[in-house]
């Protein structure tokens, strides 16, 4: 099969499986399958697909109408500046999650503390643009601390992993603290997208409850473990935001809520006074 048929082939197998954004997809995959950007197909010499290239690509076609994730089937996501790779034990970097990048890149600190880090994406992204700052990422998953190390090495940014349950464990004062916690409450779970629902790690996606119980444990720990004008930053759902930010006022925060480029509520930033 030619390179040119099969992107065809690959996308009408998506659309009949009915994935939205099956062109877009397929692309994603074929371009994997032979190492170039998905921008570089249109420019690529059309020609024969090997054996081996042709069968790998039916792979991950079958794997995407399965609807496994695109950054699993191909093993990696950009987000922010960078490519992360991205396991069934980790949650997949969303670009919403860039607005939290955005928030701390404009906060002083040097000293950074990141919880549930997952694939490393958010500490990474903040240390590699911030040279000289330290930073520790958390997890409860040792097979995510091992994928968030192995980002970490590969894009050249020195970073401590830790394993933990929250502040369980967690010594010293940081100057930031960041998570992109679970948050979907257990009752909402099965109304989520099956590429979400069905593969990526329940742990990283909902509390087991109402969906807001790691904040309440991150509001209250939080000035035990910042630094004096120390700030906090988590990630929320879209109609989260009073409730978030009301924990943290109780602590003696001020707080706002910082929208995506969607306009959605998605950062609660919790300054803590000096």
């Amino acid at each position: 099969m030619r390179l040119s048929a099969a992107r065809v082939a690959g996308a009408e197998a998506l659309r009949r499986a009915g994935i939205e954004g099956a062109a877009r997809d397929a692309d994603r995959i074929l371009a994997a399958v032979l190492g170039i950007e998905p921008s570089r197909l249109r420019l690529t010499d059309d020609r024969d697909l090997s054996e081996a290239e042709l069968a790998r690509m039916q792979q991950g076609i079958a794997a995407r109408a399965a609807h496994q994730p695109v950054a699993q089937i191909v093993g990696f996501r950009d987000f922010y500046a960078h490519r992360f790779r991205v396991t069934a034990d980790t949650l997949d970097p969303r670009p919403d999650t860039e607005t939290l990048v955005d928030a701390a890149l404009r906060l002083p600190g040097h000293d950074i503390l990141d919880m549930g880090t997952g694939t490393g994406a958010i500490l990474i992204s903040v240390l590699a643009a911030r040279r000289g700052a330290r930073g520790l990422g958390t997890d409860i998953s040792d097979a995510a601390l091992k994928v968030a190390r192995d980002n970490a090495r590969r894009i050249g940014v020195e970073a401590r992993f830790q394993q933990a349950d929250w502040y369980d464990g967690i010594d010293g004062r940081f100057d930031l603290i960041l998570s992109n916690p679970p948050y979907i409450a257990v009752s909402e779970m099965a109304g989520l997208a099956p590429d979400v629902r069905d593969w990526e790690p329940h742990g990283a996606l909902t509390d087991g409850g109402d969906g807001l119980g790691a904040y309440r444990v991150i509001a209250a720990g939080a000035r035990a473990h910042l630094n004096p004008g120390g700030h906090v930053l988590v990630e929320i759902g879209p109609t989260q935001g009073p409730a978030v930010a009301a924990m943290f006022a109780a602590q003696g925060a001020e707080t706002r809520v910082l929208p995506d480029l969607d306009g959605r509520d998605r950062v609660v930033q919790a300054d803590f006074p000096a």
